[in-house]
């Protein structure tokens, strides 16, 4: 029921399950372990001896067969936060490496809701005005959990980072709650330009999604990432004249 979640957090699959027996069994030996967890025996070994290295587990030394009990599972976060310490304290060289190494110009792709984080991401990397065409609310798709997105936010805010959004015609009617919760000042696209598609620029990035719906990104969507500042400001130029083309929609009050 937890594994996939221990397995997110840095466990094997076989430490995932065995930590997960212990919760529910409160101690157990190896032959029980192994048949409650459904681990090979001597498979069962080797994850209990890493996970006693992690200070997830302990032994209870008895004659015969040794026991085994889990700690707290607050330990788990335990460990995060270390590795997150960890990660602190070297991310400002990495940043500088990132930087130095990133080229003026470039093209790339990204895949799936993970891919679709990165590109988040790069928003508030960048840090700068951002504009969105044929928007579609897929800040707010099934994939994107509320931490991740709340945390966005909250940059977004600390950097005071602006967006200015042309929405799809059908976003009124199926997320209307896009425009308070992406802020800044938008506009929507006639209905009778709706598309499946998506165009964003902000920096030097010109960014295309293809196949997406409203508040939907989905897990195989695609984008497209070039960079080149002359055709990331050619492009704002456009954007520009559709956005003097288009009114900011009056949403009913309920």
């Amino acid at each position: 029921m937890y594994a996939d979640t221990f397995e997110s957090l840095g466990l094997s699959p076989n430490e995932a399950k065995i930590y997960e027996t212990l919760l529910y069994a409160g101690e157990a030996g190896v032959s029980e372990i192994s048949v409650k967890s459904k681990v090979h025996r001597r498979n069962v070994y080797d994850a209990l001896s890493r996970l006693v290295e992690k200070g997830l587990v302990f032994t209870i030394f008895q004659k015969g067969e040794n026991r085994y009990q889990s700690v707290t599972p607050d330990k788990l976060m335990e460990i995060l936060r270390e590795k997150e310490r960890q990660l602190n304290d070297v991310l400002p060289d990495l940043r500088k490496i990132y930087k130095e190494d990133e080229p003026i110009e470039t093209a790339f792709i990204y895949k799936g809701l993970e891919g679709f984080k990165n590109y988040m991401r790069d928003l508030v990397r960048v840090s700068q005005d951002s504009y969105f065409l044929g928007a579609k609310a897929l800040w707010f798709s099934p994939g994107i959990d509320k931490s991740f997105l709340k945390e966005f936010v909250r940059v977004s805010k600390e950097k005071k980072l602006k967006y200015y959004t042309i929405y799809d015609p059908r976003v009124p009617e199926k997320a209307p709650y896009a425009f308070q919760e992406v802020g800044g000042a938008y506009r929507v696209l006639p209905k009778a330009y709706k598309t499946p598609g998506v165009l964003d620029i902000f920096g030097d990035y010109v960014v295309t999604f293809t196949s997406v719906d409203i508040a939907n990104f989905g897990e195989d969507g695609t984008i497209f990432v070039m960079r080149n500042p002359e055709l990331a400001e050619s492009y704002r130029t456009w954007f520009q004249f559709i956005w003097d083309h288009c009114s900011a929609p009056s949403l009913k009050k309920k």
